[in-house]
This record gives structure tokens, sequence and C-alpha cells, in this order.
């Protein structure tokens, strides 16, 4: 008989994105394979603790945590265990073989959990620290997309401090980038928390304090009237392939969080309506942004296309997309002919193969 492989399911988090990560673990946690999975959950509280314990997910969702028993990962590979602590004493709880992080935003999609989980050497679902930390900011995402000559909006990048200080110079600059109406939105998150669509000054200065409630950085961008929004998955290491597009239709002044993870009544149309020509590009450019940023295991790409233009740009790379039941990434690999439990399956094959590679690299230099 085979041994199951040791599987953490990371989930929670200290991010606004907090209860996004908990619908999309749910989902994760109905149909992955337990027959073949030896599976270990781990919440994470908005405050950061690691808990562990019966029935986690329901004491996650009320925020109770009385019962639940609090863990740490130690960075280091000697070991690569999650470790309770015991008459005062660590001591190892279970040896993980592939952690998968269902988390989304801050401290879980950014760089920082992946970074730690490479300190502890353990497999991970997902793309790495780099193009975690490159894909949650909006700015420098930007910033590589126009140096790979791939098309995306006009956009500035705001300090906190600076618009705190100098509100007036920063509503000048911003109404340099385009007519309005402009977005505003923090630089590192996601789930459209923080972002404000703005049709005048008195808007934008509302939005970028939004936005600087939840980041230091804030992204302006040219915000285009009436835009399609469409979507493609990718999966894959070295040689990634991209899914069929789909399109989200809101019904909301945009696709906001309400309508992602409350409301639910945006239109998803799967496969979108494109000429065969646009949906290749679309995949191309998708693959080639994802690539450029160093990317594995999984992405969502998002572009919008100027209906009166008809030019397309690439919007965003999500490195943890939504994993909920109404989320594009698992629908579009789904009508790809990809199941989401063969997905999940894949994700988990492809973070044991990237960790192989890290494993060849070469840890010292002796002349």
């Amino acid at each position: 008989m085979n041994k199951k492989l040791k599987l953490g399911i990371l989930y929670g988090g200290r991010s606004g994105e907090h209860e996004v990560s908990l619908m999309s673990a749910r989902s994760v946690l109905s149909v992955i394979d337990r027959e073949k999975y030896d599976i270990t959950e781990i919440g994470i509280t908005r405050q950061g603790q690691w808990l562990i314990g019966e029935n986690l997910w329901t004491m996650m969702k009320n925020e109770s945590y009385e019962s639940l028993s609090p863990v740490m990962l130690q960075p280091t590979p000697e070991n690569p265990a999650i470790y309770t602590v015991q008459d005062g004493k660590l001591r190892p709880y279970v040896t993980l073989d592939v952690a998968f992080p269902v988390m989304h935003g801050t401290y879980s999609e950014d760089g920082t959990l992946q970074g730690l989980l490479e300190l502890a050497d353990i497999a991970y679902v997902g793309a790495g620290v780099l193009g975690s930390s490159v894909c949650m900011d909006k700015g420098l995402f930007k910033a590589v997309m126009i140096a790979k000559d791939i098309p995306t909006l006009p956009y500035k990048v705001f300090k906190r401090m600076e618009i705190k200080e100098n509100t007036e110079a920063c509503l000048n600059a911003a109404e340099t980038i385009a007519d309005y109406p402009l977005f505003t939105k923090p630089a590192n998150l996601g789930s459209s928390v923080g972002i404000s669509k703005c049709s005048g000054r008195s808007d934008l200065l509302e939005g970028l304090m939004q936005a600087a409630l939840y980041d230091r950085r804030i992204v302006v961008e040219e915000g285009i009237p009436n835009a399609r929004e469409i979507e493609v998955s990718v999966l894959g290491n070295e040689s990634p392939s991209a899914s069929i597009p789909g399109e989200v239709v809101p019904k909301d002044i945009f696709y906001t969080y309400s309508e992602k993870y409350i409301n639910d009544t945006a239109e998803l149309l799967i496969p979108a309506d494109l000429t065969e020509k646009r949906a290749e590009e679309i995949q191309s450019l998708a693959i080639q942004a994802y690539e450029a940023t160093d990317c594995a295991g999984m992405a969502r790409v998002d572009f919008l296309i100027d209906r009166e233009r008809d030019a397309l740009y690439l919007n965003e790379i999500n490195t943890i997309p939504g994993f909920t039941n109404i989320s594009m990434y698992p629908k579009l690999w789904e009508a790809s002919g990809l199941s989401y439990a063969d997905l999940i399956e894949a994700l988990i094959n492809l973070a044991i193969a990237r960790k192989k590679q890290r494993d060849d690299i070469e840890r010292e230099f002796r002349r």
C-alpha cells in the first residue's frame, strides 16, 4: 500500500481576505481525496495565530478559539514539522510533505508565507517568493508588464505618507493619468477589498483614503467605462497551460467584493464570447505574464477589454485565486476538461516537482 502524503491545508490569515480564505478552504476540503492524503488543517486567526483542533473550520468561522491548540512552524529544514507546546517544550505534532495555502492577501499570497515554507524546506502549492510578491503588488506588477511590452492600463503609485502630507499634489498627479473614471486600489490586496471607482475629485479623495486603510502603497489607474472583464486560468511550472477564457458580467458598478462572495449576482460566461484569434491572444498573454513573473503551480490572469476601442489590457495576476464553489479558477479548468478534484491533485504534484527543483540547487560553495 502506498504511503499517504501528509498534506497541510492552511486557511484564514491575517488579511482583509480572511473570510474569502475560509470559503475557499471549505470547498477544497469537501473534494480532496482523503484516501490519498493525510490531511492536517491549520487555521490562522486574524491576529496571525496558528491553530489546530476538532471542528477547526467551524471554530475559525465563529472565531471561537477556546478549544483549539496553538501550533507553530519552525523555519529550519532539519525536521519540517508543525510543533505544539507541551510541558513548556516544543514537540513535533505532524511532519508535512506538502503545504496547500488556501489563503489570500497579505501574509499569505505576498511571498511572506512562501518564504517561511521555504525556510522550513516544505513543498507548497503555488508561486514562490518572487512570483508571489511581484504579482501581489499591483504597482510593481504593472512595471514588469510594461517592461515586457504586455499591455496594461496607465497608472501611478502613491504612498500613504505622501497622500497624508500632500493630499492636493497627489490628487493633481492622479488626475493626469487619464480622464475619470479612475480606480483607486491598495497595491497589496485582492478580492476587490479597498477598491473604489472614482467619478470625480471628491470620489478620488475618498478612494485614496479608503485604499490607504489597507496598504501603505496605493495604485491609481485609468478606468474603462463599461469594460469587459475576461479571466483565464493558468496551470503549470516550466511549461504552463491556459484554460479557455471566461467573462465576468458584474451587475454592480464593478466586480465588487459583495458581488464575488455575498450577493452572487455577477454572471459568469464560460466560455467568453470571443473570436478564436482574441481568445488565443489572451491565452498567450496570460502565459507570457505568468512566465515573466516567475509564477508556478497556478494563477488566474485577469484582463480588461475596452469595448469602444476593442483594446485589450492585462489587469492583474492572482497567484492564489479563489477556490469557492463559484470561483472562476476551478470553473474555467472544469470547462477545459479538468475536474475540481483532479485540479487539486495536479497542484499538489506541481508543488512536489517544484520542491525537487529547489533540492537540486547547490547550497554550498567551497574553494
